[in-house]
């Protein structure tokens, strides 16, 4: 696995159940332009899979070093997305739900 996968692999080993209670949200991740990968939130579970995922209601863009940063807890996210280094599309609004779902 390359070191953004690894590092989504980090992401999903934080993973809080209880606070995806009832929940069914599709998050998508692209890296550098040419890796996808999607986070499937769904009713306590979360599954990780590769590739671009149609129904993510958000993707979060970012480079393998933002990525990293942001799982390690090195970097925040909000200051990334300040610094242009991170740009969300769709609803903007999931992904602050992201902090809640996966803890530092």
């Amino acid at each position: 696995m390359t070191d953004v996968a690894n590092a989504v692999e980090a992401m999903k080993a934080k993973f809080d159940p209880s606070a995806a209670a009832g929940l069914d949200l599709v998050f998508g991740f692209r890296i550098d332009e040419s890796q996808h990968f999607s986070l499937v939130v769904k009713d306590k579970t979360c599954e990780l899979l590769e590739g671009e995922n149609p129904d993510a209601q958000v993707t979060l863009v970012m480079d393998g070093d933002t990525m990293k940063g942001l799982v390690s807890g090195e970097t925040d996210g909000m200051q990334a997305f300040m610094a242009g280094k991170l740009r969300a599309e769709g609803d903007m609004m999931l992904a602050m739900k992201l902090s809640e779902l996966f803890p530092s």
